[in-house]
C-alpha cells in the first residue's frame, strides 16, 4: 500500500536528521584541526629536548586525551562535556606548565606545540559547553598562555599571536557551528515539507486504488443487481456480494493491505470467477503463462475484471473471451522468433505477458465514444501503474478486443 511505502522510506533514509549532520561535520573539523597541531607536537618533540622524558610523557597524554574526547563524540554523535573539560585542563593548562617545570622547556619554540593544542581546545569549548562555561574555560586557557610565555621569554608579538590565535579559534568555530545548526534546522523544514507532501500523495493514490477498487466490484454488483437482470438470491451472487462486503469491511478498519495478490493465472481465474457470478459466460485459454510480480498480476486481474464488467453492462452479449499467453517465449505474441537449434533467442530480461479480452457485441466507433470513468482509470490507469499499457480496438458491428500486455 501506498503509506506503508512511505513508512518504509522513512525507516531506510537512516541519514540522520540535518542537525545530527551537522554535529558530525563539526566533530570531523576540529578532529583534524586537533590533528594538525598533534602533528607539530610530535615534531617538536623529536628536535627539542630528546632527553627530557616529560615531553614524550606530555605528548602521550595530549594523543590520550584527544582520543578519548573525539572517540566518545564520533561515538555517541557529540562532545562530553567531561570530557571537554579534561581535555581543557589537562592538555590546556596543565601540559604547557609541566613542560616548563620537569620538562627542561625554557625556550619558546619548544613550548609552542603545547600553547597550539590549546587552540583546537579552545574550538570545542565554544559548542560544546554552555556560555558560563565556555567563558570560563577560554578564561583558564589565556591564563595559561600569559604565563607560560612570560616563563619562557616570549615577545609581546609572539604573546599577542597565540593569544589572538586561541581566541580567533573559539569564534571561528562558534560560527561554523551557528552556520551549520542553522543550515540543518532549514534542511529539516524542508525534509519534513517534502515528506508531508508525498505522504499526501501517497495517501490521494491509495484512495484513488480503493475507488477503482469499489467501482469494479461493489458499484457493478449493485448496478448489476438494480437493473434487476439477475437473480439477487443465486447462490453465486451471494457469494460475491459477501466477498465485496468483506473488502468493505477490511477498507473501513484500514487493513485492506491485508488483500493477497495471488499468481497471475490464479488472479485471473479469481477475476474471471468474480464476474461469471454476474451470469456472464467467459471463455477462458491460458497458455504458458511467466512469473511476475505480484502487484502486476493484481493490475492484470483488475484490469481483465474491468473489461468483463464492460462486456456485460454495454456489449449486450452474455458471452466475452478471455485469452492470457506470455510473451517473449514460444506461441508468445510479441513477434519474438525461435533460433535455428528451437531454442528462445535472447529475451533481455523476465518475460512479459499479454491478457485479452473480446466480445461479439455492436462494438462502437472510438473517435465518438468518449472512454468512460472505469476504462481510463480502472484499465489503462491500473496497467501504466506496473509499467504497461492497455488498447482498446473496436468498430460500429466488429465488437470489441482489450488488450493488456506487460511490459509496455
Amino acid at each position: 500500500m501506498a503509506i506503508e511505502r512511505i513508512r518504509v522510506l522513512r525507516r531506510a533514509t537512516g541519514v540522520g536528521s540535518g542537525l545530527q549532520r551537522a554535529q558530525s561535520f563539526l566533530i570531523l573539523a576540529t578532529l583534524l584541526y586537533r590533528g594538525s597541531h598533534l602533528t607539530v607536537g610530535v615534531l617538536a618533540v623529536a628536535q627539542h629536548r630528546q632527553d627530557h622524558p616529560a615531553q614524550y610523557l606530555g605528548l602521550a597524554a595530549a594523543l590520550g586525551l584527544s582520543l578519548l574526547l573525539y572517540g566518545a563524540a564520533l561515538t555517541r554523535g557529540w562532545f562530553d562535556p567531561r570530557h571537554v573539560w579534561a581535555d581543557v585542563l589537562v592538555t590546556g593548562c596543565l601540559l604547557p606548565l609541566a613542560l616548563y617545570a620537569w620538562g627542561g622547556v625554557r625556550e619558546t619554540p619548544a613550548l609552542g606545540w603545547a600553547m597550539l593544542l590549546g587552540g583546537s581546545a579552545s574550538g570545542v569549548v565554544s559548542v560544546a559547553l554552555p556560555r558560563l562555561q565556555a567563558l570560563t574555560a577560554l578564561a583558564l586557557l589565556v591564563g595559561t598562555h600569559l604565563i607560560g610565555y612570560h616563563l619562557v621569554g616570549a615577545s609581546r608579538a609572539v604573546l599577542g599571536g597565540h593569544v589572538n590565535s586561541l581566541l580567533s579559534s573559539a569564534v571561528m568555530t562558534w560560527v561554523f557551528w551557528w552556520y551549520l545548526r542553522r543550515q540543518g534546522r532549514l534542511l529539516d523544514e524542508a525534509n519534513a515539507r517534502a515528506l508531508a507532501a508525498e505522504t499526501q500523495k501517497a495517501r490521494y493514490a491509495e484512495r484513488l486504488q480503493h475507488h477503482r477498487a469499489l467501482h469494479d466490484t461493489v458499484l457493478a454488483t449493485l448496478t448489476t443487481l438494480a437493473a434487476g437482470g439477475i437473480d439477487a438470491n443465486a447462490p453465486e451472487v451471494r457469494e460475491r456480494c459477501a466477498k465485496e462486503a468483506a473488502y468493505l469491511r477490511r477498507l473501513i478498519q484500514q487493513t485492506a493491505d491485508e488483500v493477497h495478490h495471488p499468481e497471475m493465472g490464479a488472479a485471473l481465474e479469481e477475476a474471471v470467477s468474480s464476474v461469471e457470478s454476474l451470469q456472464l459466460k467467459v471463455t477462458a485459454q491460458y497458455h504458458e503463462l511467466p512469473a511476475v510480480p505480484p502487484e502486476v498480476a493484481a493490475a492484470f486481474a483488475d484490469a481483465a475484471r474491468e473489461a468483463l464488467n464492460n462486456v456485460r453492462r454495454h456489449a449486450g452479449t452474455g458471452h466475452a473471451y478471455l485469452t492470457a499467453v506470455g510473451a517473449g517465449g514460444p506461441g508468445g505474441c510479441d513477434g519474438t522468433e525461435r533460433s535455428a537449434d528451437g531454442s528462445d533467442g535472447d529475451l533481455g530480461g523476465p518475460r512479459g505477458a499479454v491478457v485479452t479480452v473480446v466480445d461479439r457485441g455492436p462494438g462502437f466507433d472510438p473517435e465518438r465514444v468518449t472512454p468512460g470513468l472505469g476504462l481510463r482509470r480502472s484499465v489503462h490507469g491500473r496497467m501504466a501503474e506496473v509499467g504497461g499499457r492497455a488498447t482498446v480496438d473496436s468498430a460500429p458491428g466488429e465488437g470489441v478486443r482489450v488488450e493488456l500486455r506487460w511490459p509496455g
